[in-house]
């Protein structure tokens, strides 16, 4: 059966608004990502790492009970499962403040079966760190060997800049991989602060024939294939919370995928209206958790979008 595999941080996010915490929820970007996936019935699993502590147990039930396998997560003796601190502003995005104490020593992780037009997810900075380099690249192979969609998030922020020229190399050979690329407007101008998008997808994602898309918030989504061009606008909403948008944007993205089901061939000649009806289910993802505290599409979403 097709699935989709995910690889990423796994963290508990505490949500604090006006300096007062009210939700705790697990997180992480892919994370996000693959809980709506398995809410929505598509068969998940995720590579990750975590504590043997109580938030380690915590998330391992919340993602069992979310119906993504955490047969591939790797569990340390030394060290604490990650936890983050979100404090939401006066617009809902979140400032983070992270705490983290990974062992010295980071457990080996293996891989699932791959299968052909099995769909592999990850995002920001996991998919380019240098002391997870090799784990990454070696999925990344190994699912393009295999001829998998593989979804790239970049989701590089501004406390991560000056690293971007030691992490160049990182990032093209994601991009050499993937077969979509998302990103933010801001992801592009941290990334490539004296470029625009258009030089951008022409010099760095064109020549691979990629499909790239850049999210802007109120102003829109650009899309750029090697075969068109297209912007879309999103609908104003009053956010309850940002935290999560993004990466339910790229579950809406793959869960149109699924529902479609799209090959990997497929991706390559995708007509404006599959492309029109893709989208369309990131936003409707995005727009869902932008109105709740959670992470995620709820599960009564869940529910009345099972894949089957």
């Amino acid at each position: 059966m097709r699935k989709a595999i995910g690889i990423g941080e796994t963290i508990l996010d505490i949500i604090f608004q006006d300096n007062q915490p009210r939700k705790a929820v697990p997180g992480g970007s892919t994370f996000n990502c693959m809980i709506s996936l398995g809410r929505c019935g598509v068969p998940a699993l995720f590579i990750s790492e975590l504590g043997k502590d109580r938030v380690g147990k915590l998330i391992q039930s919340f993602m069992e009970e979310n119906h993504l396998s955490s047969d591939y997560v790797r569990f340390f003796e030394d060290g604490q499962s990650p936890v983050s601190m979100a404090f939401l502003d006066e617009n809902q995005n979140a400032e983070y403040l992270f705490y983290r104490d990974f062992p010295e020593q980071r457990p080996a992780v293996s891989f699932p079966v791959i299968h052909e037009n099995d769909v592999v997810i990850l995002s920001s900075y996991f998919a380019v760190n240098p002391a997870l380099r090799d784990t990454v690249s070696r999925l990344l192979n190994y699912a393009k060997a295999q001829k998998a969609l593989i979804y790239y998030d970049i989701n590089f922020r501004k406390a991560h800049a000056p690293e971007r020229i030691q992490l160049m190399d990182n990032f093209m050979d994601n991009f050499r991989c993937s077969t979509i690329i998302r990103c933010s407007d801001e992801d592009l101008e941290v990334l490539f602060p004296t470029l625009g998008p258009e030089e951008i997808y022409t010099r760095y994602f064109l020549p691979y024939k990629k499909n790239l898309i850049i999210t802007q918030g109120e102003k829109g989504i650009l899309l750029k294939t090697p075969l068109f061009k297209k912007e879309y606008p999103v609908e104003a909403v009053t956010p309850v919370s940002t935290i999560g948008a993004g990466d339910n944007f790229n579950a809406g993205l793959v869960y149109g995928l699924f529902k479609a089901d799209l090959s990997l061939n497929d991706l390559n000649e995708l007509t404006e209206n599959q492309w029109d009806a893709l989208i369309e289910w990131a936003k409707a993802f995005a727009t869902e958790v932008c109105l709740s505290m959670d992470n995620y599409v709820s599960l009564q979403t869940g529910s009345r979008l099972l894949v089957r």
